[in-house]
């Protein structure tokens, strides 16, 4: 049973690894930080979000056989919206993915740095190192390889971070308390809106719909891409929750990021918090620099009609070119702030615009036939794409300093 299980892991770690990168370990960081437990709501919320539109992804691709960009392409009729659509969706998701692609990077390389302890003597090396990791598993080209490698640094992660949680000791009916009592303030809603624009994101709905199809042809594999989607997800929420449960532990404001959390809690929990903290660390940053690039290439290729196979020409271009950049920024030390910013507005706009266009599609008998979303999909769509459109303005108003 449990050599079937394994054999059935599909895309869902892979989308797991995407979510949890160094943005997603420095936010919950801080929310655990300047929060403690009462923020584990938002994080509760976001998981359930997530699976709702990952799954929906899934079945879109596993359905079609085609990725969320193709059929973007080919069901939007009006020219004006079709290019409008791609010229967004490009912006969010290349530009972006190569302006959080530095941050994945860097992410990566404070994780060995607080391992090794060499602050800053060895940081750009570490980021050619990590460039050229990425670099190879990419250029394989081979799904099975890829999706091996990232299971492993996604279970790494798992364990490190949750171990690091135990470690700290944490009162659980607090844990319990924060988790199902939600908290909403003028002083924590930046915190929860970036809680959950870290955790669902745009991208991974486009890197989901596109390696479903590597893994399964046929509709009788939904079964196994529903469950292979839940437990990936519920994965990547527990460790994010674990990150805030640690955090939660330090009582000071001088932490900003997981670098210092693990030079925090050493003191109070011993040196083996910092280790597992740090592998953690580790793990998510390299883990998203291989599929932010990976992701870039399979939206690029499908908005502008070129072939998405891992081994093709213009597929490897995109991903190396963002790869390319994510190493030559991390390693000058370079703060693509304004270009982060940007990102930022455009993946604030594109959720709530790709949550309704996949609602929509979601309920096309003619992509889907009697896979089309149930009622009760729709109701949970609905309510997430209501969320997504309140979090998409607030983020935008944010970025503007207007709230």
């Amino acid at each position: 049973m449990i050599k079937n299980w394994f054999k059935n892991i599909g895309p869902g770690p892979l989308v797991a690894a995407a979510f949890i990168g160094p943005g997603t370990v420095t936010v919950c960081t801080i929310a655990g930080v300047n929060h403690g437990f009462t923020l584990l709501w938002a994080m509760l919320l976001s998981i359930v979000a997530t699976i709702v539109l990952q799954e929906m992804s899934a079945r879109l691709g596993i359905v079609s056989q085609k990725g969320l960009s193709e059929v973007i392409r080919t069901e939007i009729s009006n020219p004006f919206f079709k290019i409008l659509a791609v010229i967004l969706i490009l912006s969010a998701i290349v530009i972006g993915n190569a302006a959080y692609e530095a941050g994945n990077i860097s992410g990566g390389v404070l994780g060995l740095e607080a391992l090794t302890g060499s602050y800053s003597d060895y940081g750009s090396l570490w980021s050619i190192v990590i460039g050229v990791v990425a670099f190879v598993l990419l250029y394989i080209g081979n799904y099975k390889v890829l999706e091996k490698a990232l299971i492993a640094l996604v279970v790494m992660m798992s364990l490190a971070f949750l171990i690091t949680a135990i470690l700290t000791k944490p009162d659980l009916s607090q844990i319990l308390k924060g988790l199902f009592t939600p908290n909403f303030s003028d002083d924590n809603i930046l915190t929860v809106i970036a809680l959950v624009g870290t955790t669902v994101v745009p991208y991974n709905l486009f890197l989901h719909a596109s390696l479903v199809k590597e893994k399964w042809k046929n509709t009788s594999d939904l079964k196994y891409a529903r469950k292979d989607t839940i437990i990936a997800v519920l994965l990547g929420g527990m460790v994010s929750m674990c990150i805030i449960i640690s955090a939660a532990a330090i009582k000071d404001a001088q932490v900003t990021n997981a670098a210092d959390l693990a030079k925090g809690l050493e003191p109070l929990f011993g040196a083996y918090s910092k280790y597992f903290l740090s592998i953690g660390l580790f793990a998510a940053g390299i883990t998203s620099a291989i599929t932010a690039p990976l992701a870039a290439a399979y939206v690029a290729t499908g908005c502008l009609g070129w072939s998405s196979n891992m081994k093709s020409l213009h597929f490897r271009l995109v991903w190396m070119f963002i790869l390319g950049l994510g190493v030559l920024f991390s390693s000058i030390g370079f703060k693509s702030i304004e270009i982060i910013k940007f990102a930022q507005v455009a993946n604030g706009l594109l959720l709530p615009i790709i949550a309704g266009f996949l609602l929509w599609v979601m309920n096309k008998s003619s992509i889907l036939g009697k896979y089309k979303n149930s009622v009760i999909q729709n109701v949970f769509g609905f309510i997430i794409f209501g969320i997504a459109l309140f979090l998409g303005v607030k983020s935008v108003l944010k970025v503007f300093d207007l709230l």
